[in-house]
Formats: C-alpha cells, sequence, structure tokens
C-alpha cells in the first residue's frame, strides 16, 4: 500500500473513527484502525463490536492495499506532525510514515482478521433532516438510564409513523420526547444506544440530510462520506404516552434565562444532600425557591404569569435543571398537576417538545 495523503484531512477522519474504538476490548485486532486504499480513497473503519464507523476521503493511491494500524498511536502520531503532505506505505506489516523532517516505522496487523460490517439492506430507510435530527438528540438523550440492568432505558427510543418521528428518552424519573415532522409513510421503531446518537451527532458537519436505516438487529446511519453501524437496544420500550396528560390543575409561564439561574443557585445547596432536593413554592405571581443543608439555606424568587393556584412541590435539582438547560425559548411553560404528580415542561418556541419530571414526595 503507497498513498500521498493531506494530514489535517487524515487527522480528522481518524477523530471520526477513533470514537467507536474501546479501551476495554480483549481482541487486539479492534484497538486498531482498519485501512483500505483503493480507487483514489481511503477507506477508514473501525469497531467495538456494539458501535461501527466506516469513513472515506479521497487522496492518492499508487499502489492499493489495507491494513490494521493501532489507532492510538497513529492517531497522535498524525496529529502532532506538521507537514501539508504525508507519504505512507506499508510493506511486510511495517507502515512507513514519512513527512518532510520526520520518519516514523510502526508495525501493522492483517486486515483480514478484522471483522466485516454489519450488512443492512436499505428496505426500511428515512431521511430526517440534519438539524431536527441533532436538536431531537440534543433535547432527548441526555435523560437516558445510566443502569446498564435496565437495558432499555439506556438508549433512545424512535418511533417512525406516517407523518412525524419521535424520539424518546426516560429513565423512571423524568421523560423527554421530541417530535419532528417528516414526509414519511412508513412506520419504524427502535431503541437506539443513546451513545451511538450522541457520536453521529458529533461527527454531523455540512449535512443536509441523515439517513437512517434500520434491520431487526442492527441501525445504520449514512451521511456525505462516512457511515454509523449500532446495535439496536432488543425489548419493548415503556408505554411512555400514558404518562403524557393535559388535564393539568394549573399553568405557569416564566422566564427560562431567570428560572434555570435561580435553580443553579439554589442546587450549590442542594448538592450537599443526598438528594438534591430543591422545593418550589408556586404563588399567584411567583415561584419561591428554596434548599435546605446542614451548611445553610437559599431562597431565589422568580416572576411567574397566569397563576391561579397556590402550591408546595420538590424536585432533584439535577432532573429539573437538565431539562431546562437544553431548551432555548425564552420563556416555559410549567404545568402541574399537584405535589405528588409529572411537572410536564414546554418550550414557548417548540411546541413539539415535552419534558417531563417527578416529583420527590416531601414529608407531611
Amino acid at each position: 500500500m503507497k498513498l500521498k495523503i493531506n494530514r489535517k484531512d487524515l487527522a480528522k477522519h481518524i477523530s471520526i473513527v477513533q470514537k467507536a474504538i474501546s479501551t476495554r476490548t480483549t481482541m487486539q485486532i479492534l484497538e486498531g484502525i482498519l485501512l483500505i486504499a483503493k480507487d483514489n480513497m481511503l477507506t477508514l473503519i473501525s469497531s467495538d463490536e456494539k458501535l461501527s464507523i466506516k469513513t472515506n476521503l479521497s487522496t492518492i493511491i499508487n499502489e492499493e492495499g489495507s491494513c490494521v494500524v493501532n489507532a492510538r498511536l497513529f492517531g497522535e502520531i498524525i496529529r502532532k506532525l506538521t507537514d501539508d503532505t504525508l507519504d505512507i506505505s506499508v510493506q511486510n506489516y511495517n507502515m512507513n510514515i514519512k513527512a518532510e523532517r520526520s520518519n516514523f516505522n510502526i508495525q501493522v496487523q492483517n486486515a483480514n482478521e478484522f471483522p466485516n460490517l454489519p450488512d443492512i439492506d436499505d428496505e426500511s430507510s428515512i431521511k430526517i433532516n440534519s438539524e431536527s435530527f441533532i436538536d431531537a438528540i440534543r433535547k432527548t438523550s441526555f435523560a437516558v438510564s445510566l443502569d446498564e440492568t435496565r437495558k432499555n432505558f439506556t438508549g433512545v427510543f424512535m418511533n417512525v409513523e406516517s407523518g412525524s418521528i419521535s424520539f424518546v428518552a426516560l429513565d423512571g424519573f423524568r421523560m423527554a420526547l421530541k417530535s419532528i415532522k417528516n414526509e414519511t409513510d412508513k412506520e419504524i421503531s427502535a431503541i437506539i444506544p443513546a451513545r451511538a446518537l450522541n457520536e453521529i451527532v458529533k461527527i454531523i458537519e455540512d449535512e443536509e440530510f441523515v439517513e437512517i436505516v434500520v434491520n431487526d438487529n442492527q441501525i445504520k446511519f449514512v451521511l456525505k462520506n462516512t457511515e454509523v453501524y449500532s446495535t439496536r437496544i432488543s425489548g419493548e420500550f415503556f408505554n411512555y404516552e400514558g404518562l403524557i396528560r393535559n388535564d393539568h390543575s394549573f399553568i405557569c409561564n416564566t422566564n427560562r434565562e431567570e428560572f434555570q439561574n435561580a435553580l443553579e443557585r439554589a442546587s450549590l445547596l442542594a448538592k450537599e444532600e443526598r438528594a438534591n432536593l430543591i422545593k418550589l413554592e408556586v404563588c399567584e405571581n411567583s415561584i419561591l425557591i428554596s434548599s435546605n443543608s446542614e451548611i445553610g439555606s437559599v431562597e431565589e424568587n422568580v416572576e411567574s404569569e397566569n397563576n391561579d393556584h397556590d402550591l408546595k412541590i420538590a424536585f432533584n435539582s439535577k432532573y429539573l435543571l437538565e431539562g431546562i438547560r437544553n431548551m432555548t425559548s425564552e420563556k416555559i411553560e410549567l404545568n402541574f398537576t399537584d405535589s405528588v404528580n409529572p411537572c410536564i415542561i414546554k418550550e414557548e418556541d417548540d411546541k413539539d417538545y415535552i419534558y417531563l419530571v417527578l416529583p420527590v414526595r416531601l414529608a407531611n
């Protein structure tokens, strides 16, 4: 294998595939990147068996070939070199990386030992606007569970129906739901590992659309020069629709930024307690936020509108704040039922997003 390549382009694509490299793998071959040089195109492939990434970049190929090179070492070498163009050649399991003033020789492995990418047909595929996709993942993936014993909750549920696509994440304490209008007549559902979705969001640059291809066990995301493969999480997702109710006792509107800043200040003391407990006292024109710990107390007062009820309710500040931090509207709408039922938070400028958070029961 012999090729001449732009260093910055190569470094960029190495960074993309390194997102699928696991530091815990027991297979040495998976510590590497599969390089395939063919038809003036260099293909880089990585995998940890659950997540795989394939990306392509154009280059000058003088001699076609393939090999597997250690991802960490290869990436560090390419990033630390300063030349614009590199000459890379492989012979007898030795890779030579030549720059103007540098000359590296590193061992490589046989490309035939690297596992094949999943074979996914494109019968069940949809296209989503990239900006809408990024927004949906940003507003939901943070709410998945980190508890591996509740595997279904560690992923984001994608539900495709005629005319819309919903992304849902929940962990037993809160739920985030984002819907996207889409001209599709297909019906597809899948639980997608949050890690895969978050890595895809980091890769997307100037693509107009993301194509998503689903089969029984795998899901593939197709970008302009990159494909990301992920295993699906098997099983049924929680029947989340039953959590969304519209018969709230009352609604209050408040400035998102002011409410968020007050919560963050109050949470400084809430963090001193195990439950991160903050209390809200909703009154006619304000929301009083308070927190107490062994080392002190705090009270914050935020203006609100449309309150015709009084309510005292408590939350884990972490769950309340994480949802609000992912909102961008100037105003948010807090929908309350009572002190023991979930609060549903909506954005003024995004009617297709719902964040639901369960309260903490207060002792009488």
